[in-house]
């Protein structure tokens, strides 16, 4: 149903812990968003840390069963007048991007943001989900295979 798309997931993340987030505008790309995805009955569900990011800040596309996760975590909205003393958390741009399976439905994703997680629904598609076929024969007896 999922596939990862960056294989170089984890070494980024361990660059980040010994050589630090780069500054500011200063991405090559964006830095990946941790995510957690699984199967919950007849739908498909991913979370999506983002804590600190406003929710106008979020873009989620999907395109050709390709999802995309954008988002942005900005400064402090005081500009000039802060003097930051410490400074570990991200700014910037942050990305995610995963294949969904034809088994999906994507054009009824349902999106929620709440304390800092992105919750993403996506219902399992009906031609995904088993069912009866009858089968008819020669015999008067119909009989049903679970497919």
């Amino acid at each position: 149903m999922l596939m990862r798309t960056d294989p170089f997931r984890e070494l980024d993340r361990f660059a980040q812990q010994v050589f630090g987030t780069p500054a500011q505008g200063t991405w090559s790309r964006p830095a990946a968003i941790p995510l957690d995805a699984y199967r919950a009955g007849d739908e498909f569900v991913v979370c999506f840390d983002l804590p600190g990011v406003d929710p106008g800040a979020i873009e989620l596309d999907v395109e050709r069963n390709v999802l995309t996760v954008k988002a942005e975590r900005r400064p402090p909205a005081d500009g000039d007048e802060v003097q930051m003393q410490v400074s570990e958390r991200s700014l910037g741009v942050f990305s995610r991007q995963l294949f969904l399976g034809d088994n999906l439905d994507t054009d009824r994703i349902a999106a929620d943001y709440d304390q800092g997680v992105l919750t993403l629904r996506i219902p399992i598609a009906e031609r995904a989900k088993p069912r009866r076929i009858e089968i008819t024969g020669a015999t008067t007896d119909r009989q049903q295979i679970q497919a």
